[in-house]
């Protein structure tokens, strides 16, 4: 059976970036690895969810159920999702032993990056209609993670750093 992982971190830390490379790297290795990727599951298996705490939970219950459903068809599946939740992260781990991964990022640098736009529409005022109020992190909750298994300053690191500390953590676990 596959190990789950899952990558946690704000908007723009790193978690796509690091997956993507993940996959590439199992290619290369023969590895198989599958990306679950909370930006793209959003428009498919959880479109019908918004952004209260109950729906990011169980936007993360699906993705998690999804990637235990399919994990004896790989060797890694990584969850990249924010999962601003200890109850979510927690879930994962107990109930399919999912390791946490987060991607640590002050948000200096991630205001600095917004590769999407994200944190420059949290930060227009209030009553202006492109308003984003509801910003994991900026403007709405991201527990930090109480006990990940692997902390990655992104903002300090480079993605091939930021690959090379998650393929040297996973080799230490014997998951790859």
């Amino acid at each position: 059976m596959g190990n789950i992982i899952q990558l946690t971190g704000l908007s723009g830390s790193g978690k796509t970036t690091l997956s993507n490379a993940l996959f590439e790297w199992g290619n290369q290795q023969h590895v198989k690895v599958k990306v679950i990727d909370g930006d793209v599951y959003r428009q498919t298996l959880c479109k019908d969810l918004g952004f209260s705490k109950a729906d990011r939970l169980e936007n993360i219950s699906r993705l998690g159920t999804y990637a235990g459903s399919i994990a004896a068809d790989y060797d890694l599946v990584c969850i990249a999702a924010i999962n601003p939740y200890e109850e979510g992260r927690d879930k994962l781990r107990l109930k399919y032993g999912a390791l946490l991964i987060w991607l640590k990022c002050d948000l200096k640098t991630l205001i600095s990056r917004d590769p999407k736009g994200l944190y420059r529409k949290a930060l227009l005022p209030n009553d202006h209609p492109d308003k984003i109020h509801n910003l994991t992190g900026l403007n709405d909750t991201f527990e930090t993670p109480a006990l990940p298994d692997l902390t990655l300053d992104t903002d300090q690191l480079d993605p091939e750093q930021v690959l090379a500390h998650t393929l040297s953590f996973l080799k230490r676990k014997q998951l790859v």
